[in-house]
């Protein structure tokens, strides 16, 4: 089995941050990460990767049939992690439709997925024969899995570099201590030894991608271990987000 995350750009004319992880004992590793260009570039990554079994979880709405609003998964998922500041950006095919011309890259490579044989269907995500695509939110999955208070602000927002990279030094000890967790991951030394503090402009960028690519490709590895830890918001035909949830919502889902 292969977990695969693509942090994936709305526009096709920026970079998405790509991972593989296989299948290793009771845990994965981490065997490619990296950032993609355009279309052509993402599906040749991914037929390289996908022959057999495989989830391929993905930060990007895969459905959106509502013109204007939020779908129902961005409102569940924030009545559950609003107060974690994990809530997710409002989907809309009006908003989407700015870039590609209209079309909307989650629902082409969502289709693109399905000529392939890999289907949008969450409920088969423990199947050890999978060949699924999942909608995933990294943000939401790092609060249940670390144990945060509130989401880590290593994006290039507003913040000032100083909180920017206390941030940053707070996701990269997160994401070393899943070569201890349950299931493990290891494989992280490369993308971990990067300094996000001498990082500028695309540069860093393009390791917030990649590192946003590791916890979607984590999140399938998860998800295929502990579904019953998992929750899905929405639904597929109105569009869903799949996440790690919190522990006392467990026996919820």
């Amino acid at each position: 089995m292969k977990f695969i995350g693509l942090d994936l750009a709305w526009s096709a004319r920026n970079p998405s941050g790509a991972a593989v992880l296989e299948e290793s004992g009771d845990g994965a590793v981490l065997t490619s990460s990296g950032v993609l260009g355009d279309d052509a570039e993402v599906l040749a990554f991914l037929d390289a990767h996908t022959s057999g079994p495989c989830l391929v979880a993905v930060d990007a709405p895969l459905s959106v049939p509502n013109l204007t609003g939020q779908r129902p998964a961005e409102a569940q998922l924030a009545a559950v992690f609003g107060k974690y500041q994990a809530g997710a950006h409002p989907a809309n095919r009006t908003l989407l439709g700015r870039y590609n011309g209209g079309v909307l890259r989650g629902e082409w490579l969502r289709d693109a997925l399905a000529e392939r044989g890999i289907w949008d269907e969450p409920a088969d995500v423990a199947d050890t024969q999978a060949r699924v695509c999942l909608e995933v939110y990294p943000h939401a999955a790092m609060v249940a899995l670390f144990g945060l208070e509130r989401t880590l602000k290593y994006k290039r927002k507003k913040q000032g570099r100083e909180v920017m990279l206390d941030a940053w030094d707070e996701y990269h000890r997160h994401l070393s201590a899943l070569t201890g967790a349950k299931p493990p991951l290891t494989g992280l030394d490369a993308l971990l030894a990067v300094s996000p503090g001498g990082l500028k402009g695309a540069a860093l960028k393009n390791h917030e991608d990649e590192g946003d690519a590791v916890m979607c490709a984590y999140i399938a590895l998860y998800a295929h271990r502990f579904p019953a830890r998992c929750e899905v918001f929405g639904s597929v035909a109105e569009g869903y987000i799949l996440t790690p949830t919190l522990p006392e919502r467990w026996k919820l889902t």
